[in-house]
């Protein structure tokens, strides 16, 4: 009985009947793009605006939102410096994890601290994962006057404290791997911006026809 041709292309191996004809496609590779900045820059708004765009091109794609997440990885942390560092290096933990099994990650967290995200992106580099900081760059009156969650009328209003860029600090990324001036641009420029930059380091696939033909 004849053995079955195996045709194999990078991480994917397609076996096949003996005389079949197939065509083999590299998945895109998965990463984790990490965007970066104050209360209302616009991050959240940007992941999930990217998020269809991604998988039109046939990605498998996560959006891993701070808020959303920490009630499940974090629910019994507050936010002093120690239980920060923590929530975010869990949800690095789990974005590395889906990434290394081929999901582009889209996290939107605030990751306040330096040195916690060096810590997120040295985790990638040793099993070899992809990695990409970005900074919406949102200014922090800007983003008060936007204020989505209320956040900074009630710091103000002296009903909470240690709000990231007003009573507590925001270390802003020094060597970002892309800058969205979410501010000075539409949200559909942000979304171009990073896809574009994205496909540029072969993480996100071709585009699909209704983005070369709009």
């Amino acid at each position: 009985m004849p053995h079955a041709d195996r045709t194999t292309t990078g991480p994917a191996t397609v076996t096949t009947a003996p005389g079949a004809v197939t065509s083999a496609v590299t998945p895109a590779p998965g990463a984790t793009v990490w965007l970066t900045g104050l209360p209302s820059a616009g991050k959240s708004t940007i992941a999930h605006a990217c998020e269809p765009v991604l998988r039109r091109r046939g990605l498998k794609v996560e959006v891993l939102d701070g808020d959303a997440v920490r009630p499940h990885l974090a629910a019994a942390r507050g936010y002093s410096r120690d239980d920060r560092a923590v929530n975010i290096r869990r949800i690095g933990w789990v974005s590395e994890l889906l990434a290394r099994n081929g999901v582009l990650v889209l996290v939107s967290a605030i990751a306040p601290f330096a040195d916690v995200r060096a810590d997120v992106r040295r985790a990638h580099e040793e099993n070899g994962t992809g990695y990409l900081e970005v900074h919406v760059s949102t200014p922090v009156d800007v983003a008060s006057s936007r204020d989505v969650k209320g956040l900074y009328a009630r710091q103000r209003a002296g009903e909470i404290s240690g709000l990231t860029g007003v009573d507590d600090p925001y270390e802003e990324p020094r060597s970002p791997d892309l800058v969205l001036p979410a501010h000075r641009q539409s949200v559909a420029d942000s979304v171009t911006l990073l896809v574009d930059h994205l496909t540029g380091r072969g993480l996100a696939g071709v585009p699909a026809r209704d983005e070369e033909n709009p």
